[in-house]
């Protein structure tokens, strides 16, 4: 079975046909702002849940301009959907069996990010 994809929408198809960036959450994030041109698509492994440095640099990349398809791929969990799409991801990739310990209910859950953003609440927009 091939990987889960999970969007605001829960878990769908992989769509994507075209190729990604691959990049570790320890990449050097100097030498990527020199070879951003033309990337469509970037996805971020994410090794273990605990590992948030995945957060940091999607939210950099989004700072900097990159505009494409950010993907989050490896070991995240479903509390954690709010934070990958406050960071800047358009989706995570799950593994089968991550996906089967965490169904789509739970993902699905914490879909409605926006709304229940603390920025929000104070007045700011996020």
């Amino acid at each position: 079975m091939s990987a889960v994809i999970v969007t605001d929408s829960g878990f769908t198809p992989d769509a994507w046909a075209g190729d990604w960036l691959d990049l570790a959450p320890d990449a050097e994030f100097q030498a990527l702002c020199e070879g951003l041109a033309g990337i469509p698509a970037i996805r971020i492994d994410f090794p273990v849940f605990s590992d948030g440095r995945g957060f940091t640099l999607a939210a950099r990349l989004r700072r900097m301009g990159f505009a494409g398809r950010l993907r989050a791929r490896g070991h995240l969990l479903a509390d954690q959907y709010a934070m990958a799409r406050r960071a800047g991801f358009d989706e995570v990739e799950l593994d089968p069996a991550l996906a089967r310990r965490q169904p789509e209910a739970q993902w699905l859950a914490r879909a409605d990010w926006q709304a229940h953003d603390y920025r929000r609440r104070v007045g700011r927009r996020p």
